[in-house]
């Protein structure tokens, strides 16, 4: 099972992010780099050769959301003192 500080230990490992998707260009000589920045579709040009740690950027911001999500799962579940929640909201000692 995860604990608060595991998922964070996991998080701090991801070195690299970068948000949006990776779409190929007629050609296969570009791809375009799709962000959403200040409300808006942002494009960026991308040669082949970059594609590849720009993809692992692109994996390390989603493996870091999934992360965050359960982080915010686990801590919901938990109660200061460390005793479980149960769904219906009553409070279960850990064992």
């Amino acid at each position: 099972m995860s604990t608060p500080k595991s998922i964070l230990d996991q998080m701090a490992k991801i070195q690299r992010m970068e948000r949006g998707k990776l779409c190929p260009m007629q050609g296969g000589r570009f791809f375009n780099h799709q962000t959403w920045e200040k409300g808006r579709n942002a494009v960026r040009y991308v040669p082949a050769t970059d594609v590849p740690a720009l993809r692992k950027s692109i994996e390390g911001y989603k493996q870091f959301m999934d992360l965050a999500q359960n982080y915010v799962d686990l801590i919901r579940q938990t109660d200061p003192e460390g005793n479980t929640k149960s769904k219906t909201g009553t409070k279960m000692a850990r064992k």
